[in-house]
């Protein structure tokens, strides 16, 4: 993963509690960067690892860190310099969601050893719509709940998420219903 994933990982930690805290997390992670470079890519051990740490020193099971950070990053991308582009990517839900995997392609000329995840959206109705996710990194699942909740707020909706199926329990990606509470 890149260098500003984990920024982001370091500036929720520090923001929600603090730079000891943070400090805590990257000697339990054993994590000996002194800032990370946000072009560049890491390892994504290192990224479960802070997750981990995170965890351990919070007192939060790991699912919890991740949902945190899922609906964190999208606050956080944006002030990183993408909420133009975020704007640019639809009026609503649905269509903000589609257009995530050209986003990726396009975030590959600049990122060159992108992986990211592939997102397609079904049965979408006034009231909800359920999300299809593709990784190659597991573990994740969270991390798209808090996404996905955040992404809906984007749009002045409140959403509830809930994971209906997943590769462990044999399917080839999680899907994701997204029901709309305000609807």
């Amino acid at each position: 993963m890149y260098g500003l994933v984990n920024r982001a990982v370091e500036d929720l930690v520090t923001n929600k509690f603090g730079p000891d805290a943070w400090a805590e997390v990257k000697a339990r992670a054993g994590v000996d960067v002194g800032m990370f470079v946000a072009m560049s890519p890491y390892p994504d051990a290192v990224t479960y690892d802070l997750v981990g740490a995170a965890s351990e020193v919070l007192g939060l099971p790991a699912e919890q860190v991740l949902e945190a950070f899922g609906e964190y990053w999208m606050q956080y991308s944006a002030r990183e310099g993408y909420g133009e582009l975020l704007d640019l990517m639809g009026h609503d839900l649905p269509t903000f969601l589609a257009e995530l995997d050209d986003v990726h392609e396009r975030l590959k000329l600049s990122f060159p050893d992108l992986v990211p995840p592939s997102m397609t959206v079904s049965d979408v109705t006034d009231a909800s719509l359920v999300v299809h996710y593709r990784s190659d990194r597991a573990g994740l699942a969270p991390f798209v709940v808090g996404l996905l909740r955040a992404a809906a707020a984007r749009f002045g909706r409140t959403a509830e998420v809930t994971m209906t199926s997943s590769r462990d329990d044999g399917h080839d990606h999680e899907e994701f219903l997204v029901r709309y509470l305000d609807a």
